[in-house]
């Protein structure tokens, strides 16, 4: 016998049951009408979206599940339907996967393993499923499980002591650096363990920081990928299985079957355009404005707002001030030539003045200190805030994630905006990422990305004035950071100085009120700023052991 799974690799809006529904019926029917499929597998938590975080807790939810279920098993007929969806059965709420089929929901499955670490908060929500649930599709014993399931040993080795032939895992993992590989070896080895196939289906698109790039497939029961999904595409993406005399469920390789994988900078690149896409769509903005200095973070992000919804969306700002190098001035109106964007130049030198000139009897007596620089950063704040009321364009800030780590970054000032696309880059990856960019089409001139940078505040700033070299910076910072290692096991390493390292340690702790005051942005590694790092403002931790 021969079995069609269509995985629905697609983007659902969290909260919006009845259209995320829509969806599932129309998909559910193309699947079946024009790709002949007889399973069509969807995400977890399909019809809420993911994460749905507190609406989960909305009393109308179980009514709203309940009408949508009722719709798909009025609707959906001749072929099944594995949908993800929060279910209350006997008062307690469940992270479901329901098979559907000839309007019955003839099988069912909650999700045992709960993630509660990094970006994952599912204990605080849902209660643990204890049973495996296999179904017969056409004569075959099919297993389901959902997403952290397949992290453990336990539920897939359960569902094949029921019986299954065929795991359907049903997932919302986000992207971040190198989990594809990951996930690739995590179902070898289930794989392997239980001598079962296992189709693996992924949530595609983005929801506030998080981004799920797809990238859905299926591993034989040797372990080995016979089908891989694009990354970034949505689409029903179908295999075949063969169940043989020894009930081996097999797919016979053909060309073209296994999309081409992604390396470092085009996975992340892809990344911060489908989570700036998805935010601005989503949340409905006109379109974009931004700082652009003449700098590498303003140059880069205007090329992912661009590669994100089109030129003629996006408004660049160039406010210059006195100590702003003629070098930035033509860089900047370059890179709006390049990329076809409206592009203004608005001068904050008068606004400035005022602003000094009214301050100055509460000054006096005072020395000039950041003070003054930082009143630049915020006139321009409160310049791209006024175009963003005006207009209906959402400001992107283009601070990186060293920035903000430190705190190099002016509250209300450089930091105003409604999104990040660099919130989770270092910036050493900041300058590999721009010569990537360039590669797709030149956008970026050469000069912005070997100049030193400079926040150009005071005459002849350099970042490195007050920061080690950025190269130094970064791997202190991803110890720290991604790796929670202590001030004294990244001395351990022997690669820094002390006083450097307690140093920036000292900044990354002491600017957490200013990280807690940033805008979203996108989550590119294992532990971006947001939800899955949450340390208190007021502590007393003394850094060290």
């Amino acid at each position: 016998m021969t079995i069609r799974v269509a995985m629905a690799q697609l983007d659902m809006l969290v909260g919006d049951i009845k259209n995320n529904t829509e969806s599932v019926i129309e998909q559910s029917v193309i699947a079946k009408d024009t790709h002949q499929a007889d399973v069509i597998v969807f995400p977890e938590l399909t019809l809420t979206g993911y994460p749905p975080e507190d609406l989960l807790l909305r009393p109308s939810l179980s009514t709203r599940i309940e009408s949508a279920l009722r719709e798909i098993l009025a609707r959906v007929h001749d072929i099944y339907v594995v949908v993800g969806y929060p279910r209350v059965i006997d008062g307690e709420l469940f992270n479901c996967a329901g098979v559907i089929y000839q309007g019955a929901l003839i099988g069912e499955y909650a999700k045992q393993k709960l993630p509660n670490f990094q970006v994952f908060d599912d204990k605080r929500y849902f209660s643990e499923g204890r049973e495996a649930c296999v179904v017969d599709i056409k004569g075959a014993k099919v297993g389901l499980s959902i997403c952290e399931d397949v992290w453990h040993p336990e539920p897939i080795a359960q569902a094949k002591a029921a019986g299954a032939e065929l795991i359907l895992n049903l997932n919302a993992s986000p992207f971040h650096i190198e989990k594809m590989g990951v996930r690739e070896k995590l179902l070898h080895m289930r794989a392997t363990e239980n001598a079962v196939s296992i189709v693996y289906v992924n949530y595609m698109g983005a929801q506030d920081e998080l981004v799920y790039e797809g990238g859905s497939f299926v591993v034989d029961s040797k372990g080995v990928k016979v089908r891989q999904a694009p990354w970034f595409e949505s689409g029903l993406y179908t295999v075949d299985f063969t169940i043989a005399e020894d009930r081996d469920c097999r797919v016979a390789p053909m060309p073209g079957d296994i999309a081409p994988s992604l390396d470092v900078e085009a996975s992340v690149y892809q990344a911060m355009v489908r989570g700036l896409r998805d935010y601005i769509e989503k949340n409905r903005f006109k379109g974009i404005v931004l700082g652009l200095s003449g700098g590498i973070d303003s140059a880069l992000s205007l090329a992912v707002a661009v590669d994100a919804i089109g030129a003629d969306r996006v408004q660049a700002v160039m406010m210059p001030y006195s100590y702003t190098s003629s070098m930035s001035i033509e860089d900047a109106e370059e890179e709006a030539k390049l990329l076809g964007v409206e592009y203004s130049v608005l001068p904050i030198e008068p606004m400035v003045t005022a602003f000094m000139e009214t301050l100055a009897p509460e000054f006096k007596g005072y020395g000039r200190d950041t003070t003054e620089e930082n009143l630049q950063a915020r006139t321009r704040g409160v310049t791209l805030m006024a175009l963003s009321n005006k207009k209906g364009y959402m400001v992107l800030t283009t601070g990186n994630k060293s920035e903000m780590a430190v705190g190099y970054a002016t509250l209300y000032g450089d930091m105003v905006g409604g999104y990040s696309v660099l919130k989770d880059v270092f910036k050493t990856l900041v300058f590999r990422l721009s010569w990537y960019r360039n590669t797709l089409g030149y956008v970026i001139p050469e000069r912005v990305i070997t100049r030193p940078p400079s926040a150009e505040l005071a005459p002849d700033q350099v970042d490195e004035d007050s920061l080690p070299s950025y190269e130094v910076l970064d791997q202190i910072l991803q110890m720290y950071i991604e790796q929670d290692l202590s001030a004294e096991a990244i001395l351990a390493t022997e690669r820094f100085d002390r006083d450097t390292v307690y140093r920036i340690l000292r900044l990354v702790d002491v600017n957490e009120y200013k990280r807690r005051q940033a805008p979203t942005g996108v989550r590119i590694t294992a532990r971006g700023f947001g939800r899955d790092r949450r340390y208190p403002m007021t502590n007393g931790w003394h850094i060290g052991e």
